[in-house]
């Protein structure tokens, strides 16, 4: 079965992809360009995606957004591709779930969260299989020294108040390598920019190992 991958490129839509390969599903990723601060797409690093796309061997197309037109254009998006669900990488956020289920209905396709209130387990998983890079923290307790480190780093600290899966927008990643990719990604260059409240750490140079 064919499906969309709504695909940033963080640990959760890299998850969904893993998931419905498992499954023996035929994903298209589907890249939302946000604009910044998107309250329903993650921002930083999204052009990276395209060698995340290449390792795992998956067509991929970018859909150009802004706040008021991002349901319309992936709903124009995804009747296109004529598939029969979409796949999310929601966890808790009731925003982002309920949207992407009404754009289902419309559609008349499956809407599948395949971690949605996935607990412990999963992030073990998560840490034991992936490699996951922080590119952006904008929440109190998470400083610059969380940036361009591993995800564990955060987990690790146990910080009050933080979502351990950074769902609550407290976070944003970027996986390098999972079961899915047939190359790992090595990021040779970061830049980080941190402005007292917020920070985020851009690839500016990165490649597929060979």
């Amino acid at each position: 079965m064919r499906v969309v991958v709504l695909f940033s490129g963080g640990k959760d839509s890299v998850y969904s992809v893993f998931w419905a390969l498992k499954k023996g599903f035929k994903p298209v990723l589907v890249t939302v360009r946000p604009p910044e601060y998107s309250m329903m797409f993650h921002h930083p690093n999204v052009e990276l995606t395209k060698l995340q796309a290449e390792s795992m061997g998956l067509e991929q197309i970018f859909v150009e957004t802004t706040e008021s037109n991002w349901r319309e254009k992936l709903i124009e998006t995804i009747r296109e591709l004529n598939v029969s669900g979409i796949v999310t990488g929601a966890i808790a956020s009731e925003y982002q779930k309920k949207r992407i289920d009404s754009i289902a209905e419309q559609l008349g396709i499956q809407s599948y969260a395949p971690i949605w209130h996935k607990g412990e387990e999963l992030l073990n998983e998560m840490l034991t299989k992936f490699e996951i890079y922080v590119t952006a923290v904008s929440a109190e307790g998470l400083g610059p020294e969380f940036l361009a480190e591993p995800f564990k780093k955060i987990v690790d600290a146990k910080i009050p108040g933080i979502h351990p899966f950074l769902e609550g927008g407290e976070g944003e990643t970027f996986v390098t390598n999972a079961p899915c990719f047939k190359k790992r990604i090595i990021i040779k260059k970061w830049k980080k920019t941190w402005d007292g409240v917020r920070g985020v750490a851009e690839i500016e140079d990165a490649y597929l190992d060979a």
